[in-house]
């Protein structure tokens, strides 16, 4: 892989990088929830979702899944009820939002222990936009001839290090503001919006074709 197709790609990506969706949202939501380590963890359990997704393009396995019609629906499906139990789950709990963090309730749940973390994790891991990254454009920087597993780890890297550094970032941002906006009005306001920008981007990665 020549330096310019990486250069490329990053270029092409970046884009895509910025356009608001779940990880996005999620992030901006954990951090005003809760602290900024809640968004890093969001971002992280992304990038790690990303590197999975490289993995499965490396070993075909994503080729396999959106070249049946069955297997992506069903992520389709799986993913999109994941983010819609995001959402209601953050509509739901958009009155604890304004409550100090330390004072909040943790609801005993089994994937608790992921945290903030395991959201980033599994909303990326089931979002099928971040599969298609894998399988129509990073194709479009390999070199022919060549092994296909190293250049892909080279462009994953590049995807995550893109990635990683905006919602980092954006989680900076976010928790810089919370003493304009950390007040228990916009909190509750914030939640809301957020667990309706899950819902409905969870009903969009279900339904779309």
């Amino acid at each position: 892989m020549e330096w310019h197709q990486l250069l490329g790609f990053v270029i092409a990506i970046v884009p895509v990088t910025l356009t608001p969706g779940t990880s996005f949202t999620l992030v901006t939501q954990q951090v005003i929830a809760g602290t900024r380590a809640d968004g890093v963890r969001v971002a992280f359990g992304t990038a790690c979702g990303l590197l999975i997704h490289a993995t499965f393009a490396a070993v075909g396995l994503s080729a396999l899944v959106m070249s049946s019609a069955r297997a992506l629906t069903v992520v389709k499906i799986v993913g999109g009820l994941y983010l819609v139990w995001l959402g209601v789950s953050t509509w739901r709990s958009a009155r604890r939002s304004a409550v100090p963090p330390e004072d909040r309730p943790r609801p005993k749940l089994p994937w608790n222990r992921l945290g903030s973390f395991g959201q980033g994790l599994f909303a990326n891991l089931l979002n099928p936009r971040a599969a298609w990254v894998y399988l129509t454009l990073v194709p479009q920087f390999l070199t022919a001839g060549r092994p296909l597993p190293p250049q892909i780890a080279a462009l994953s890297v590049a995807h995550v290090i893109v990635v990683l550094g905006w919602l980092l970032f954006w989680a900076s941002v976010v928790a810089g503001a919370r003493g304009a906006i950390d007040t228990p009005r916009i909190r509750l306001w914030i939640a809301r919006v957020a667990g309706t920008v899950l819902v409905a981007l969870g009903v969009r990665t279900a339904t779309t074709a």
